[in-house]
């Protein structure tokens, strides 16, 4: 029985050792290889690591900017118009509906509903 235990905790203390040695290397930064690294320029110094961009890039985002603030304005000017006329469009459901329902009051046959109208209905 005592013999058991003891290959059990070497055992353990194999594996843990193991472990320890493979989180040690993981857990370690590792130096980038020569061929991975940008090629030094005398003046890399001074920019701090700094990426610069061309003007010309930055041009053209700027321009992309306006097109998308304007795109913005015209998509919020369209929403505002397109609830503006689904609102006219429910009224004028609404009209139809009280104009039959008034033409059934007094024994005259019903105006036909326009298509555009009835998914503007409310009931």
């Amino acid at each position: 029985m005592g013999g058991d235990e003891t290959v059990l905790g070497v055992l353990i203390a194999v594996v843990g050792g193991i472990c320890s040695v493979l989180v040690a290397r993981i857990s370690t930064p590792r130096e980038r290889p020569a061929v991975d690294r940008p090629p030094v320029v005398d003046g890399d110094d001074e920019a701090g690591g700094e990426l610069k961009v061309s003007p010309e890039i930055w041009r053209r985002f700027e321009v992309l900017e306006q097109k998308v603030d304007h795109l913005t304005a015209v998509v919020e000017t369209k929403k505002v118009e397109v609830t503006t006329l689904e609102r006219l469009l429910r009224q004028a459901m609404r009209i139809v509906r009280r104009a039959n329902r008034r033409l059934a009051a007094v024994h005259e046959p019903p105006e036909e509903v326009p298509r555009e109208l009835i998914p503007y209905s409310i009931d």
